[in-house]
């Protein structure tokens, strides 16, 4: 299964030296050359780096995704503590509709959403990237399963040493659930750093694209720039990797730790 999801990865990564000459020659029809190290060169990242302003697009998704991960923790576990903590009339039927986001396919509020945005003056903007993306009902999930499983009597130990309830939040119930922040603030991320339909529809405009969009538009009518979107996939795949591999542990036991408890 590793040489399967690895082989594709692989080709990309090798076609992302070769120009668009090289890479159709070893595909028809398609022979081991492929992954040849042969006549490597790097014209098509000094193309999108240099001549299309690639990096541009790069800062532009790191900008937003980590803007999207600190303000969607602050929010979601907010939510999710007033779920876990709180009693008030509704409560489970809120909850019920958070959980139910999870089965809304984005393209079915695509276009009202865009009209909300649209009425805000902010499309085209960092800000129409970011608002949309805070609110994410796994990170809710997450976060008020872990904390219905702290005891109460934290809570009571605190409120009688006077502490409010925002002192509650941030002193017992943050500081025990660094799993659960690494673990929304992967999902938080990988969800900003992959998202296309929305970013194409509100942030068309070069000095806020991000990655996908710019992908994209390496695919015109007339002609595909084959090695320049390897190239650039190459670059989109490096980064979210070397953020996650060395927080996978920290995913892992935030994911097992609350995801499966009533």
């Amino acid at each position: 299964m590793a040489f399967v999801v690895l082989v594709p990865v692989l080709f990309v990564f090798i076609s992302s030296f070769k120009n668009d000459q090289t890479i159709f020659s070893t595909l028809m029809p398609f022979s081991l050359k492929a992954f040849s190290l042969q006549n490597l060169e790097l014209e098509a990242y000094r193309n999108i780096l240099v001549d299309r302003h690639f990096g541009r697009a790069v800062f532009n998704t790191i900008y937003v995704s980590l803007w999207t991960v600190v303000l969607g923790l602050l929010f979601n576990s907010l939510c999710a503590f007033g779920f876990s903590v709180f009693k008030f009339p509704g409560k489970n039927f809120l909850f019920g509709m958070v959980l139910l986001t999870f089965m809304v396919p984005f393209g079915s509020i695509a276009l009202p959403l865009y009209m909300i945005v649209s009425k805000l003056g902010i499309i085209n903007s960092f800000a129409a990237l970011i608002i949309p993306s805070l609110a994410n009902g796994l990170a809710v999930f997450l976060f008020r399963q872990f904390f219905l499983d702290i005891p109460s009597s934290y809570v009571d130990a605190a409120r009688i040493d006077g502490a409010g309830w925002l002192r509650i939040y941030s002193s017992i119930y943050m500081r025990l659930s660094i799993p659960i922040v690494i673990s929304a603030g992967i999902i938080l991320f990988l969800s900003q750093w992959e998202a296309f339909m929305w970013p194409l529809l509100a942030g068309r405009d070069l000095a806020i694209r991000v990655i996908q969009v710019a992908i994209a538009d390496y695919n015109q009518e007339t002609e595909i720039f084959w090695s320049q979107i390897f190239a650039a996939c190459t670059i989109s795949i490096v980064i979210p990797v070397a953020i996650v591999l060395p927080l996978q542990k920290f995913y892992i036991l935030g994911i097992t730790g609350s995801g499966l408890k009533e």
